[in-house]
């Protein structure tokens, strides 16, 4: 009896395990292309990453520096009020219909040769609507103006 007990014990151990070591490799080939970090643009120009790190970049869209480019492709400042970095947008998608001058917004790609290469954009999705990340990076720096005041 004692022997049987242990033998079931065991196996539960083992598939314990098995189910253990499952679970880390799914949760690896998840993170296979590494977390996307969110910066400011004071951050990055503090610490510029290196040129193959996907990461996202946020802040308010500055006044006039929008330019249309070939087919979808623009370019565009994105400030925090103490740094401003030139993007380029060269993803696939148009330009979302709320991504405007003076609007919060998270541009995700490459910092290459002091140009940020956007892949993807996320712009609010209604009139008072700001990501949590650049509202408080813009609070951070003194620059945030709440919306409903």
């Amino acid at each position: 009896m004692k022997s049987l007990k242990k033998r079931r014990r065991i196996q539960v151990i083992v598939a314990a395990a098995v189910a253990l070591l499952i679970a880390v490799g799914l949760i690896g080939y998840g993170f296979r292309h590494g977390i996307n970090l969110y910066r400011s643009p004071a951050q990055v120009a503090q610490a510029a990453p290196e040129p193959d790190e996907y990461f996202q970049l946020g802040g308010l869209v500055k006044e006039g520096s929008i330019v249309n480019r070939d087919g979808v492709e623009f370019d565009f400042v994105i400030t925090d009020g103490a740094v401003e970095i030139p993007v380029s947008y060269v993803g696939r998608d148009p330009r979302p219909d709320l991504f405007t001058e003076g609007q919060g917004t998270i541009a995700k790609g490459y910092y290459r040769d002091g140009r940020f290469e956007a892949r993807d954009l996320l712009a609010k999705h209604d009139e008072t609507y700001m990501p949590k990340e650049v509202v408080d990076t813009l609070k951070e720096s003194g620059v945030y103006q709440d919306p409903n005041s």
